[in-house]
């Protein structure tokens, strides 16, 4: 995997924990497809955590007091990432 700087994580609807991990878009949709799964394919980046690339790309400043704590960053998800909705294996 090297060269590769996220992975495609995909969080089926009503999911409790994500249900597949993928090196690539293509590869994802196709078995989203495949299924015709509905639920959220999003661009995770590797080795940081989403909190952590939010502040470094300027996507997230913290600013209220809670906002470094551990309750906040451990359920911290960010519009900013790239994301996609599927419904019936369907984009859109």
């Amino acid at each position: 995997m090297e060269g590769i700087t996220g992975i495609w994580v995909f969080h089926g609807e009503g999911g409790r924990f994500s249900s597949g991990v993928f090196s690539s878009k293509a590869k994802a949709e196709y078995w989203i497809s495949q299924h015709q799964l509905s639920g959220m394919l999003t661009l995770y980046p590797l080795d940081t955590g989403v909190y952590d690339w939010s502040l470094e790309k300027g996507y997230f400043e913290a600013e209220k007091e809670a906002d470094p704590k551990a309750t906040f960053i451990q359920r911290f998800t960010t519009a900013s990432q790239e994301h996609y909705h599927y419904e019936d294996g369907k984009s859109g």
